[in-house]
């Protein structure tokens, strides 16, 4: 196992990169000392601590009708969420697509999964390693996308996406003093967020108006995530981080077509074929 700190930004189906990467690494047997995930990179995460290579792309990639994960219109309206987060949280790890608790909770990896608190609009770092249930329900708060899926409660505490308070946690990791900081990105090089619009400011106020502390880390979002990425650019060029990140256009967030998540899923794996002499030189230097 290398001493380093492994980073996995989130993007919902744009995780696809991530977990073909990861994938790469697990049949090289490469593993990582810690782990932080957001997101859908939480979901990355714990299946590269649970070593089962090819679980995430299954989950990310249904095969066939019982898979599909994404709800329909009057499906949204009934259950107030554009995802099965049921079938992606419950059936998928507990039935369909067994995750492997036992592997993980057994882990030496120090694994974080990161969510945004509602009521501070901040982001918490969980680690689990003792009940399976809390576990889910973490990586489900983890992923729980706002506007489109219900906020999670854990311990009687709101939570929503880890990546509204913060997407790609660079100073997390800069934090536990690992020498070696490895992050994957699901977005170019050069990628910076947009403010958000008047209209959907407004939206967002009304939706979560409740919590107005989480509508601040909404709202300032971008401001936070560019200034992460002029820093992450920095130390990349110092070579004091290693990069991975897609060369070609990523796909949609919500991406539902079986080819295109198949063909960017194989990019990130490919990429990571490529580009494996090169972590290894800089883990090992």
């Amino acid at each position: 196992m290398q001493k380093a700190t492994l980073v996995l930004e989130g993007g919902a189906t744009r995780g696809v990169f991530t977990s073909g990467a990861l994938d790469y690494l697990m049949e090289k047997d490469l593993y990582m000392s810690h782990v932080i995930g957001v997101s859908a990179g939480a979901c990355n995460a714990v299946d590269y601590v649970s070593r089962q290579p090819g679980r995430t792309r299954d989950c990310m990639i249904p095969t066939d009708k019982s898979g599909n994960y994404y709800y329909g219109f009057r499906k949204f309206v009934k259950e107030k969420s554009l995802m099965n987060m049921d079938l992606i949280f419950d059936v998928f790890p507990n039935q369909l697509i067994p995750f492997d608790y036992d592997t993980y909770l057994a882990s030496e990896i120090e694994c974080e999964i990161v969510a945004t608190n509602c009521l501070t609009g901040k982001a918490e770092y969980f680690n689990e390693k003792k009940s399976r249930e809390r576990l889910m329900k973490i990586c489900r708060a983890s992923s729980s996308m706002p506007l489109v899926t219900p906020i999670v409660n854990i311990d009687e505490v709101p939570y929503l996406d880890g990546g509204l308070s913060d997407s790609v946690p660079l100073a997390r990791a800069l934090k536990k003093g690992n020498e070696k900081i490895v992050i994957f990105l699901t977005r170019n090089t050069g990628y910076r967020k947009k403010t958000v619009s008047k209209g959907m400011a407004e939206v967002y106020r009304k939706a979560y108006r409740s919590y107005p502390k989480l509508v601040k880390s909404i709202l300032t979002r971008s401001f936070y995530y560019n200034r992460t990425m002029n820093q992450l650019e920095a130390l990349e060029r110092e070579g004091s981080i290693f990069v991975l990140r897609p060369l070609v256009k990523p796909v949609a967030r919500l991406e539902r077509n079986k080819e295109t998540l198949t063909a960017f899923y194989n990019h990130g794996y490919e990429l990571m074929e490529q580009e494996y002499g090169r972590l290894l030189e800089y883990l090992e230097k």
